[in-house]
C-alpha cells in the first residue's frame, strides 16, 4: 500500500497514492488488518502486565494495576491527539503531491512528540497519587497502583514517538512496519514481564518496567525506518524542527481530536470511580472483562484509521466520490467486525476472563455482566469512530469533539449523577455506554454528510 512516486516535470517526484485509487474494499481490508494487530499488540501490552500480575500474584494485583488505565488514558490521550493531527496531515499533503509541506511537517511532528512526552512524564509522575485518591481506589490497591502509573509514566515519550511515527507511515500507505516494530517489542514485553516477576521477585513494579522498556525498543525501530525512507517522508534528524504552517495544521486537527479523546475518559474516570465504589472483587472483574473488550475495539479503531487515511489522501485530491465511496465501506466492515468480535468474545467470556482471574469466581462473573452490556454492542461504538475518523479525514475535527461532548461525555455525566442513584447496579452504570454510542453515530453520520456537500460545493465554486 506504499504510495507510488514517477517522475513529474522538471524531475521532480510526484506521488501516485494507491488510496485515491478504486476498487476499495479489498484495499481497505488488506490496510486496515496490520493496523488491527498492531493495535492489539499495544493492547497486549498491558494484556501481559494483568495476565502474568494475575497468575502468579493474584487477582488483587489485576485490580491495582486496571485502577490506574481510565487515569492513564485521560493524561496521554490530549497529546495523542497530536499524533492524529500529524497523520492527516501527511495524508492530505501526500493526496495533493506537496513534497514540501509532506517533508516539513514529518520534521515538525517529531520534535513535537518528544516535548509532549516530556511534560506528560512531568505531570503523570507528580500527580498520580493525588488523582488516584481523587477517584477513590481502594486503599489497599493504593499504593501498588500509584507505583505502577509513576513508572508507566515514565515510557510516555517513547509511546507518544512511536504513535507519531507510526501515524506518518500509516498516513504514505504503510501499515506493515509499525505491526513488525511493535511484534518485536511485544515479545520482548512478554519476556521481560514474565523475567521480572517470576526471577525477581517484582509484582506492578516489574511489569511496568518491562513495558517501559518494550515502548523505547518500539520507538528507536520505528525512528530508524523513518530515516531509510526513500520519499518525502524521510526522517533527517538534523532537519528536525517546528515549521510554522505544518505545525498549526497539526494542533488544529490534532486539539480538538485529543480533546474529543480526553472528554471521553474524563467519563471513564468518574465511571472508574463508580466501579470502585463496588469493591476490589467488582474492580478485578472488571478490569479483565475491559481488557478482553479492548481487543474488540482495538480492532474497530484500525477501520477508523483506514476512513481517517483514505478520507486523507482522496480529500487532498479532491476526490468526494471516492470518499462517499469509502464511508460506505468502512462502515459496513465496521459494522460487521464489531458484531462478530464482540459475539465471540461474549460467548466465550468465562473462559478467557480465566485466564487473568484464577481466584475469584465472583470477579469473573462481575466481568461477565461487562461483556454482555458493553462488548456485545460494541459494534456501536466503532460506526461513530469511523464516523470521527471521516470528519477529521477532511480536516473537520471540532464538529466531531462537540458532537462527542454532548453525545458521550455530557450523556454519561448526566447518567452518572441522575439515573444510577435511582438503581445503583453494574448493569444500570454499563448500559450507559450503548445508549451513547448510538446517539452519537446517529448525530455525527448527518453532520459528515452535510460537511462533505458543503466542502465539496465550496471546492468546485473556485475552480469555476
Amino acid at each position: 500500500m506504499r504510495a507510488k512516486r514517477k517522475e513529474g516535470e522538471n524531475g521532480m517526484a510526484k506521488v501516485s497514492p494507491t488510496m485515491c485509487e478504486g476498487p476499495f474494499l479489498k484495499k481497505i481490508i488488506l490496510y486496515t488488518i496490520p493496523i488491527a494487530l498492531t493495535g492489539m499488540l499495544q493492547l497486549a501490552f498491558n494484556a501481559a502486565d494483568l495476565m502474568i500480575v494475575g497468575q502468579f500474584c493474584g487477582s488483587f494485583y489485576v485490580g491495582a494495576v486496571g485502577a490506574t488505565s481510565s487515569l492513564t488514558t485521560l493524561f496521554v490521550s490530549l497529546f495523542m491527539g497530536f499524533s492524529v493531527g500529524s497523520g492527516v496531515a501527511v495524508a492530505q499533503s501526500i493526496g495533493a503531491g506537496n513534497d514540501k509541506i509532506t517533508e516539513q511537517t514529518v520534521h515538525t511532528a517529531i520534535p513535537l512528540a518528544i516535548v509532549c512526552g516530556v511534560i506528560l512524564t512531568g505531570l503523570g509522575i507528580q500527580f498520580s497519587d493525588t488523582l488516584l485518591r481523587w477517584m477513590g481506589t481502594p486503599e489497599q490497591e493504593l499504593a501498588y497502583s500509584t507505583l505502577y502509573m509513576k513508572i508507566h509514566f515514565c515510557g510516555t515519550t517513547a509511546s507518544l514517538l512511536y504513535n507519531f511515527c507510526a501515524a506518518i507511515l500509516r498516513a504514505s500507505g504503510d501499515t506493515k512496519s509499525p505491526l513488525l516494530f511493535l511484534t518485536i517489542s511485544g515479545i520482548t514485553n512478554v519476556g521481560l514481564n514474565t523475567l521480572f516477576v517470576t526471577a525477581f521477585d517484582m509484582n506492578v513494579d516489574g511489569v511496568a518496567w518491562a513495558t517501559v522498556l518494550s515502548q523505547y525498543l518500539s520507538a528507536v525501530l520505528v525512528l530508524i525506518a523513518l530515516t531509510h525512507r526513500k520519499d518525502a517522508c524521510r526522517l533527517t534528524l538534523k532537519n528536525l524542527r517546528f515549521h510554522k504552517e505544518p505545525l498549526k495544521k497539526i494542533l488544529r486537527i490534532g486539539l480538538p481530536s485529543g480533546l474529543q479523546t480526553s472528554l471521553f475518559s474524563i467519563s471513564n474516570v468518574l465511571i472508574q470511580s463508580s466501579v470502585n465504589s463496588f469493591g476490589s472483587v467488582f474492580l478485578a472483574g472488571n478490569t479483565a472483562a475491559n481488557n478482553l473488550g479492548g481487543f474488540v475495539y482495538t480492532s474497530m479503531s484500525a477501520v477508523y484509521q483506514s476512513a481517517l487515511n483514505f478520507t486523507g489522501q482522496n480529500y487532498g485530491a479532491r476526490k468526494f466520490e471516492n470518499i462517499r465511496k469509502i464511508s460506505w465501506i468502512c462502515l459496513g466492515v465496521v459494522f460487521t467486525l464489531g458484531l462478530v468480535e464482540g459475539a465471540i468474545v461474549t460467548l466465550l467470556g468465562e473462559p478467557l476472563l480465566g485466564i487473568y482471574i484464577k481466584d475469584s469466581p465472583q470477579a469473573v462473573q462481575y466481568g461477565m455482566i461487562r461483556l454482555c452490556y458493553i462488548v456485545l454492542p460494541y459494534f456501536l461504538g466503532g460506526m461513530m469512530e469511523v464516523t470521527t475518523g471521516l470528519l477529521r479525514g477532511m480536516g473537520t475535527s471540532f464538529l466531531p469533539m462537540i458532537i462527542s461532548l454532548v453525545g458521550v461525555c455530557g450523556f454519561r455525566v448526566f447518567w452518572i449523577f441522575s439515573v444510577l442513584p435511582l438503581q445503583k447496579t453494574p448493569e444500570m452504570l454499563y448500559i450507559s455506554y450503548p445508549i451513547s454510542w448510538l446517539f452519537t453515530f446517529s448525530v455525527q453520520y448527518t453532520v459528515f454528510r452535510i460537511v462533505m456537500k458543503k466542502k465539496e460545493r465550496q471546492i468546485n465554486q473556485r475552480i469555476q
